[in-house]
């Protein structure tokens, strides 16, 4: 029997439910209607003539996601709500509510759930977001968490995966391979566990200025995200080796095919790159290539260019 992977599976998804026209396909009114759904960081939803609902929903789990005996249950819980986060932050939104769902093991019923919640809240109010509802569950053997956030953004402005062209320009925040050079000192029992930052404020700024062409959050890793925003674009992209910004003790490997950095990936159109900010609230923002023709991804370094193979991480 052939499987299909995370990736496949995502595009039949949207496939099918491809919404159809007219009221009756989404059951919603004029103002609450379907605008963008399967295929970008968060599902955009016309809800009044100023603002559009940004909701997104993640799950983490236990041996997947975290390690127990490697992570803090309040670090959990606030990597519980900062990938939500980070989905809002890449479509220039603010959030506003969340939701958990959380089933725990027998071992994790007490003083952990209560540590991971704190977590959770901690970045919460840090954010704004405020905790609106939930479901709790008892779990065979492991914590599932799963989080709902909702945001908005001003009406027809989300910044969406789909929006870069031929000659636009590639940037990032921050540095890359942060949380897989984290992950490798983890299993060499090396390491303090790693917080990343939604880079919310960055994600506002670029959408209020009218500068990033589309944008993505850098969960999985820069090949298979930047890989998934082409494809939702319809184009390719050249990386430039020297130029991609490397947390300290990551390899160029991390950095291509890390994921959970958490970091944005946004293209500019070239006659706006100049108006990009080389840094915004101590956080550098850098220029790592540029899209191009086709569907390829290239990686050039040392004068040469070859393909660049998509990795990064994928549930199945």
């Amino acid at each position: 029997m052939m499987r299909m992977s995370e990736r496949q599976f995502v595009e039949f998804l949207r496939s099918e439910a491809k919404p159809r026209t007219g009221k009756a396909a989404t059951g919603f009114s004029k103002e609450l209607s379907l605008r963008e759904g399967i295929g970008d960081d968060c599902a955009v939803i016309g809800w009044t003539r100023k603002n559009d609902l940004l909701i997104t929903t993640d799950m983490l789990l236990e041996d997947i996601h975290f390690r127990r005996d490697w992570q803090t249950a309040k670090s959990a819980g606030y990597k519980a709500l900062a990938r939500g986060l980070s989905d809002i932050a890449a479509m220039g939104g603010t959030p506003r509510l969340a939701f958990l769902s959380l089933a725990l093991s027998k071992e994790t019923r007490g003083k952990w759930a209560k540590e991971f919640v704190r977590g959770f809240l901690a970045l919460a109010k840090t954010t704004g977001v405020q905790l609106a509802g939930g479901d709790t569950g008892a779990s065979p053997g492991g914590v599932f968490a799963d989080v709902m956030v909702i945001g908005e953004a001003p009406r027809g402005k989300a910044i969406l995966r789909s929006g870069a062209r031929a000659g636009d320009e590639i940037w990032v925040t921050g540095k890359l391979g942060g949380a897989a050079a984290t992950l490798n000192r983890l299993r060499r029992g090396k390491a303090a566990q790693f917080y990343p930052a939604p880079r919310l404020e960055i994600g506002r700024m670029l959408r209020e200025r009218g500068l990033a062409s589309a944008m993505i959050d850098l969960s999985d890793g820069l090949s298979i995200d930047l890989a998934r925003l082409c494809e939702r674009s319809g184009v390719g992209a050249v990386l430039v080796e020297e130029k991609i910004p490397r947390a300290a003790g990551a390899s160029l490997q991390n950095a291509l095919h890390g994921g959970e950095d958490l970091e944005l990936l946004f293209t500019v159109a070239a006659r706006k790159a100049s108006q990009v900010p080389r840094a915004w609230g101590g956080v550098a923002l850098t220029r790592i290539g540029e899209i191009v023709g086709g569907r390829k991804i290239w990686l050039e370094s040392g004068g040469g260019e070859s393909v660049l193979p998509v990795k990064g991480f994928q549930h199945f």
